[in-house]
């Protein structure tokens, strides 16, 4: 029991600020994270998702960087080369909206705010190399985006097209698909609801590798992602078949279907309002119909118009097609619960063994035909035949009647192709990523328009093409740049004469497609990336960043690796073979952090008062990091404390003795000690692998309990507790870098702590036959035990009876009970007096 305090001397007292700015300009100045590209030991390439210079940097940030910080530091210590970088995806609409808020240009508000961030991130201690930091909006980086543009366009894979295309009318722009969220469909950045308009857009052709995309074998990506991209890129097999009209010199209508073994009951087609035979087949007497229904889809959401609960509308066209396998008439009409975007634009709506289409049917008297049924020949009545069971036959289904459906998915199939009227097809609910925006800040498409030539794409020796400075930045719908007399001026690259700019830039997700090749030689003024480089650092060994990404980002990438490689870029697959998503820190109302809301906490405050090391570690102990979670500080005093205990367990000999009463013998003590810190080695190791620091850190703080029992014991003189200390030490500088390196110097070690080897446990002391079990009295620690792992709960219960701290506070007396948690702990229950 401890009959006095320790008290702290002047020189010992734990005071961050008296240091960690200190250790952050010598770690700067001796470029001590700079990864060397000829250096010999094996390369690890760790990256976080680069952030958008906002101008501040909020308390998310710190969290999501932090992580993949420790495991960097570790690895390095480890003996790898890591490379661990930082850059700014610094184009996009916040900077444009803030040149026509505040008068100010993008490219010198951004600037502003990547000095402002780049502060920021430098006062987190995290070992980023800053040599191969990169901003998306030099031309120095984009020049190299529009010549991997100039690839794909030369390749058949960029292409420009007419389509109806999501647009945000706050900021003026274009959204691809993946831009669109919620479902009121509105605008991913600014919130406001998406409207449709039609417009020549350029495309990059990622459906081409749709079933590439769904290959997940060997990597290491959360199921999440994996089932979010799977189910964006929706494949789904069946067949294609083809509805002639009785129009003349009109092409078939093409559906695609899972069941095509249900076409012989299909009674009626429905396209989707925006299909382009609408307009061709619609007859005059049912035109202005028609016309007002499409204006009035045209306005709905996605979602509303796959609402299975709103009541079905449509519109017959007053044209007839044929069913390939009946040939009889059917009607052609038009809904809104048909998308464009999905299969063909158009369905065979067969109501007996559809619910949408039984629906449908119901409302406007149309036929329904039951094509498919059990065995048992039982029917439905009232409703669709949609619960199919495997041995369902086929009915009134000319010569495949009594068929087993499953078959007849196949035959039917087959005789379409012989007939030339259908064929096996595989769909996908993927589309092509449109890629153009209508705005100032992005990189330009490197392309003009000639009256003779068409679109020509720039030559590469003339890239970047650069912004011009002098624009006017209000939003009117179309690209600033269409105002730029003197910039729009250009030279057909064909003919030599005169032509036109390109005024669309390209959507931002493009920077962030290649970035990671870049930092891998970041100041080649040659070629987008040295292959010699990139095939020493690639691919990523961890990738880490939001799951929000899913399908945006996460996805894009991938594309761009594949099609690189196709172009003969790239000698590998993916871009990572590791992927780690982490939790969003909320605000205090749970809302996601920003501006708008007030609810963003800056780390600077924080910082000054509490020191970086103690914010990360608060960070990384609110719970598990890939789940995250509202924002809480009130946990912060115990980190700080936690962290001062590490200062005073690592600096015992400035404090005054303490007088210890201490429960077992030097060498037991000496023994537990060692198993502990071999224990702990062992399991921070796996959880900083695995990206559990909060677990981690309950083990750092543990071993921090059993070195200080062991001080506070007067055995601080030791060979165990020096080297319990040092471990502690190495093993919380990639999670507290600047306390460890203070306390390393300290203890007379030489620099740098994290240029120490990681230390590596011994099995057979992290594995001791002995435990040590805490005993108390009434709940309250008396005692320690330490006894042999397998000792019997009878030997146990006697070897705590005999204590003497126990017998004390027994007095003579047997205990009511005794209560034993195996391999934790012993509690003596007194008698009531």
């Amino acid at each position: 029991m401890t009959t006095e305090t320790p008290a702290r001397t002047g020189r010992s007292r734990f005071d961050p600020t008296s240091f960690e700015a200190k250790w952050r300009e010598r770690w700067e100045t001796d470029e001590l994270y700079v990864a060397r590209d000829d250096d010999p030991r094996p390369k690890r390439y760790v990256l976080t998702m680069y952030p958008y210079p906002s101008g501040d940097l909020h308390i998310g940030h710190w969290y999501a960087a932090t992580g993949p910080d420790i495991v960097a530091r570790m690895y390095r210590m480890r003996g790898d080369n890591v490379m661990f970088p930082m850059g700014f995806d610094s184009f996009g609409l916040p900077a444009e909206n803030a040149a026509i808020d505040r008068n100010i240009h993008p490219a010198k508000w951004t600037a502003a705010n990547i000095e402002r961030m780049r502060i920021q991130f430098r006062s987190m201690g995290a070992m980023f190399d800053w040599t191969r930091e990169l901003a998306t909006s030099d031309p120095e980086y984009y020049r190299w985006t529009q010549w991997i543009f100039l690839q794909f366009f030369n390749a058949g894979l960029a292409y420009r097209a007419k389509a109806p295309v999501d647009w945000c009318p706050k900021d003026q722009v274009v959204l691809a698909r993946e831009q669109v969220e919620g479902a009121d469909r509105h605008c991913w950045r600014c919130g406001t609801p998406v409207i449709k308009r039609d417009l020549e857009q350029w495309w990059f052709r990622i459906t081409n590798y749709s079933d590439e995309l769904l290959d997940y074998n060997g990597l290491d990506y959360p199921e999440p992602i994996k089932l979010m991209q799977t189910n964006w890129i929706g494949r789904s097999e069946g067949a294609e078949i083809d509805f002639p009209t009785e129009a003349d010199d009109v092409e078939p209508i093409r559906v695609f279907t899972t069941r095509p073994d249900t076409v012989f009951g299909a009674t009626f087609m429905v396209l989707a309002p925006e299909h382009p035979l609408v307009e061709t087949l619609t007859t005059d007497d049912r035109r202005s119909d028609v016309e007002a229904y499409v204006a009035t889809a045209r306005r709905e959401t996605e979602i509303e118009r796959m609402n299975t609960e709103r009541e079905k509308t449509g519109v017959f066209i007053g044209a007839f097609a044929i069913n390939p396998m009946t040939n009889e008439r059917v009607p052609i009409w038009i809904a809104d619960y048909v998308l464009p975007g999905y299969g063909t634009g158009a369905i065979m709506a067969v109501p007996a063994h559809d619910v949408r289409d039984y629906e449908f049917a119901t409302k406007f008297d149309l036929p329904i035909r039951y094509v498919v049924a059990p065995a048992s020949g039982a029917l439905p009545e009232g409703e669709a035949l949609v619960s199919h069971s495997a041995d369902e036959v086929l009915i009134d289904s000319g010569d495949f009647t009594g068929m087993r459906a499953e078959e007849a998915i196949g035959a039917i199939t087959k005789s379409l192709e012989e007939s030339g009227r259908g064929q096996m097809a595989v769909t996908y609910r993927q589309r092509d990523w449109l890629v153009s925006r209508q705005r100032y800040w992005g990189a330009p498409i490197p392309i003009v328009y000639c009256e003779e030539h068409g679109a020509v794409p720039v030559p590469e020796d003339q890239l970047p093409i650069v912004l011009p400075e002098d624009v006017d930045f209000a939003p009117t719908g179309v690209s600033p740049l269409q105002s730029h007399a003197e910039w729009l001026a250009a030279e057909c690259p064909t003919c030599g004469k005169p032509a036109r700019r390109e005024t669309d830039t390209l959507d931002t997700f493009i920077d962030s497609s290649w970035y990671f090749l870049r930092y891998c030689s970041p100041r080649n003024a040659e070629r987008a990336w040295d292959p010699e480089e990139v095939a020493a650092w690639m691919p990523i060994s961890l990738y880490t960043g939001g799951a929000e990404h899913g399908v945006m980002h996460l996805l894009y990438f991938r594309f761009f690796v594949k099609a690189l490689r196709d172009l003969g870029h790239l000698a590998f697959d993916e871009p990572t073979l590791k992927l780690r998503n982490q939790g969003q820190i909320l605000g205090a109302d749970h809302n996601r952090m920003s501006k708008s809301r007030g609810n963003v906490q800056a780390p600077d405050e924080l910082v000054e008062r509490y020191g970086s090391d103690t914010v990360r570690a608060f960070l990384m102990f609110i719970g598990p990091w890939d789940q995250g979670g509202p924002w809480n500080p009130s946990g912060m005093e115990g980190i700080h404390r936690w962290l001062g205990r590490v200062w005073g367990a690592a600096l015992p000999e400035e404090r005054r003795a303490a007088a210890v009463e201490a429960p077992g013998s030097p060498e037991e003590l000496e023994r537990a000690l060692r198993r502990v810190t071999h224990a702990t080695i062992a399991a921070v190791t796996e959880d900083y692998q695995t990206l559990h620091f909060n677990t981690a850190i309950a083990k750092l703080m543990e071993l921090t309990n059993a070195i200080i029992r062991v001080r506070e014991a007067g055995r601080a003189g030791g060979s165990a507790y020096a080297e319990a200390v040092d471990t502690l030490l190495l093993l919380i500088a990639p999670l507290a870098p600047h306390i460890a390196e203070e306390l390393w110097e300290r203890r007379g070690h030489p620099y740098s702590v994290h240029q120490q080897p990681w230390p590596v446990a011994d099995a057979t002391l992290a594995t001791s036959d002995t435990i040590e079990l805490p005993v108390q009295v009434d709940g309250k620690l008396r005692d320690r035990l330490v006894v042999n792992a397998d000792t019997p709960a009878t030997e146990i219960e006697r070897l705590a009876l005999e204590s003497e701290h126990v017998q004390r506070y027994l007095n003579g007396r047997a205990p009511m009970r005794v209560i034993q948690v195996p391999g934790k702990l012993v509690n003596v229950v007194t008698p009531r007096d």
